[in-house]
This record gives C-alpha cells, sequence and structure tokens, in this order.
C-alpha cells in the first residue's frame, strides 16, 4: 500500500515551524509593549495557550484512531491558516490573545497529527522518522526566528501575512500528498466494538515517560522564561541571550545528523533517552556556575545535547509500544504532557525565584532531572524485557527522502 512520502511530510512540519516561529517569539513583547499588557495578564495568556495545545493533542490524538487522518490534518491546518488570515486584518486587543487560543489548539492538533502519519510509515524506521521531523521542526525554527526580529521591524501586519502564506503552502502540500492508500484505508478505532488493552510493561514505560515529559519541560522552559532576566540582570545583552536559541536550533540540526548516522552502529533507543535527561540535567549544573557568557554558551551547547537525543527518541519508542489502533492517541498523549509542562514552567520558575534564588532553581532542576532519570531506568530495566513491540523495523536508510 502507497505511504506519504517522508519528504513531504517533513516540507509540511517545514512551513508549521517557520509559521508558527513567526508568532511565540514576539508575543510577551507584543502583548506587553504594544498592546499595553501586564506581564502578569502575559502569564495567564501564555498558560492558556499552553492549556489549548494540549486540548488539541489530545483530541486530535483520539480522532487520529477513529476518523480519516487526511481530514482532519486538513482541519487542523485550515484553523491556523483561518487565524492567521484573521490576524493580518485584526491584532490588537482581544482579537490577538483569542487568536492565540486557536493557534495553541491547532498547533498541539497538527503536530499530534503529523508525528501520527508518522507511524504510518512502514519502510523506514521509527527513529529515523521522529528524528527528521524533529529536525524539520528545529530547521523551521533557525529559519523563523532568524527573519522574525527584521519583519517585524517593518510591520506586523507584513508579518502575520508571511505566516499565512506558509499556512497556505502547508495545505497545498497536505491536499497534493497526504492523500495516499496508507492514510485512506489505514486500520481506524471503532469506539464501540474494540477495545485495546496494552500490556502492562507497555504501560509502565510509557506511562514513565509522560510524567517525566512533564518535569522535564517545566525545567527545560527556565531557560525560555526566566533565564533571559537572570542574564540581563548580570549585564549581559538581551542580542547575546537571543543568540543563544539561533546556536540551539543550530546545533539541534547537526545533531540530528549525527544521530542518524549514529543510529546505523546501535539500536538501544532507551540508552538514547538516558543519555539525553543526563545531558538536560548537566546544563542545570553548569548554570550554576555560569558567571560569564561563555558558560551560558556552554551550558546551551549540553542543553540542546540532551533536548537532541532524548525528546525525538520518546515518541519513536511510544511508537513501537502502541499497535496501530491507537498509535494517534498515545502520540497526541506524548505531545499533551510536554506541552502542560511548558505551560507549568514559568510558573514554577518563578515561584522558586521568588521564594528562594536562581541558584535554588538550577539546583532543583539539576537534582529533578537526575531522579527523572534515576526512575526511567528502573522502570524500563524492570519492564523492557516483558513489553510487546508493534511494527518495529530496522532497515536501511536511503538518502531519498
Amino acid at each position: 500500500m502507497r505511504e506519504i512520502r517522508l519528504r513531504w511530510l517533513l516540507l509540511g512540519e517545514l512551513f508549521s515551524s517557520v509559521g508558527m516561529s513567526f508568532i511565540w517569539p514576539l508575543t510577551t513583547i507584543y502583548l506587553h509593549n504594544h498592546l499595553g499588557i501586564s506581564l502578569t495578564q502575559v502569564g495567564v495568556i501564555l498558560l492558556f495557550y499552553s492549556l489549548a495545545n494540549v486540548i488539541g493533542s489530545v483530541i486530535g490524538g483520539r480522532m487520529f484512531d477513529r476518523l480519516n487522518p487526511f481530514y482532519l490534518t486538513i482541519g487542523g491546518v485550515g484553523v491556523s491558516l483561518a487565524t492567521m488570515l484573521v490576524l493580518v486584518f485584526s491584532h490588537g486587543w482581544p482579537a490577538f490573545p483569542i487568536a492565540l487560543l486557536f493557534l495553541g489548539f491547532s498547533s498541539g492538533w497538527t503536530l499530534t497529527m503529523v508525528n501520527s502519519l508518522g507511524t504510518t510509515i512502514h519502510s523506514r524506521d521509527g527513529r529515523y522518522i521522529f528524528n527528521m521531523l524533529y529536525f524539520a521542526q528545529n530547521f523551521g525554527i533557525v529559519i523563523g526566528t532568524a527573519m522574525v526580529g527584521f519583519v517585524y521591524s517593518i510591520s506586523i501586519t507584513l508579518l502575520f501575512s508571511i505566516a499565512a502564506s506558509l499556512f497556505v503552502a502547508f495545505m497545498v502540500v497536505v491536499l497534493s500528498t497526504y492523500h495516499v492508500p496508507a492514510v485512506m484505508h489505514r486500520q481506524v478505532r471503532e469506539k464501540e466494538t474494540q477495545t485495546v488493552t496494552l500490556p502492562k510493561a507497555n504501560r509502565y514505560i510509557m506511562g514513565t515517560f509522560f510524567i517525566s515529559l512533564v518535569i522535564i519541560w517545566i525545567m527545560y522552559e527556565q531557560w525560555n522564561s526566566n533565564l533571559s532576566v537572570y542574564m540581563t540582570g548580570m549585564g549581559i545583552l538581551m542580542r547575546d541571550y537571543s543568540l543563544l536559541w539561533t546556536i540551539n536550533a543550530t546545533l539541534i540540526v547537526v545533531f540530528q545528523a549525527l544521530l542518524n548516522w549514529l543510529s546505523n552502529f546501535f539500536t538501544n533507543l532507551y540508552l538514547q533517552v538516558y543519555a539525553g535527561i543526563f545531558f538536560v540535567a548537566l546544563s542545570f549544573v553548569t548554570l550554576i556556575f555560569a558567571k560569564d557568557y561563555l558558560h551560558f554558551v556552554i551550558a546551551m551547547v549540553i542543553l540542546t545535547m540532551g533536548e537532541a537525543t532524548a525528546f525525538p527518541t520518546i515518541p519513536a519508542i511510544v511508537n513501537s509500544l502502541t499497535p496501530t489502533v491507537v498509535k494517534g492517541k498515545y502520540q497526541g498523549m506524548a505531545n499533551a504532557w510536554a506541552s502542560m509542562g511548558r505551560a507549568l514552567g514559568p510558573l514554577f520558575g518563578g515561584l522558586v525565584i521568588d521564594y528562594v534564588s536562581y541558584t535554588a532553581l538550577f539546583i532543583v532542576a539539576a537534582v529533578a532531572n537526575l531522579i527523572v532519570l534515576g526512575v526511567n531506568v528502573l522502570v524500563i530495566t524492570g519492564n523492557q524485557h516483558r513489553v510487546e513491540l508493534y511494527k518495529w523495523q530496522i532497515v536501511k536508510f536511503k538518502l531519498n527522502i
């Protein structure tokens, strides 16, 4: 049965990533500086944005298992496109924060659809598919974040217009390349007649992953939110803090290429998760002693090694632990739990900083990640020999995608 070509799935993810990268970097600045919204209100708006993302991920995953994913993907991209078009003409208060809710829902929905559609590709190793999807997502961030400041300085209307055009391109890709037999005629789950019971070992490992994603992302979000205040308070320029994210996105591209090459020599994905969590923890240990910009760069490099190693591997393992009829559900849950961590991260960090200190925050983040690592090792080693694997093929990778 003919499948989606991976190249088209990656191209769609690239358009989506660039389009959304035109929005999220300027959200706080635009709401606070141009619309006069207090930072507290901004925090509440971003919390609701993340919650909408969680809801979109969960519902999207469940719908993927029950309905035709081709039409569901069209729906998600269509909501994003319509919202961007509205923002072209109306981006004041309250239109902008309301639009963020729709974008949060549709982006969670669409990311879940793209990841779930990746599970319909049986001719490629699951690890390779999810590594490449993560690569495309971060390559889009490199492009989007590099352009957003320049375009924003010209016109906010132009920025939303370009973002809308990217979702038009995404829609064209979906309509012209996602309508294939493997998608249109895939097995779907009938809610009333089919109940899927996963082996306990599979559920224990995935449950550990989902809880781990919440904790890891709560700590990771300190880099996105509170670290900018910490660094600028030390006299480091805002543009230098922004440069860290350019380094992050660029290194992810490099590390993903390296990991795809290394996958020819080792096949234990759990070791990759262990290494990733360890590097995330190590980045916060480095922050404890960071007093100059070079140390922040080193910490970011270490963080990126962990991010690139662990984050795309978890959905690949989830793919191998779930049968076809519930793959969408569990891919949506993986995205939803990560989004929950992103939603809670700024609030958690702010509370620790207000009541203790930044150093205490870094220590808590390092210890929390090490505890997560230990729990994962214990749960996985205790259950790995009893798991049941579904559709997991190791194949030779071809250069043409």
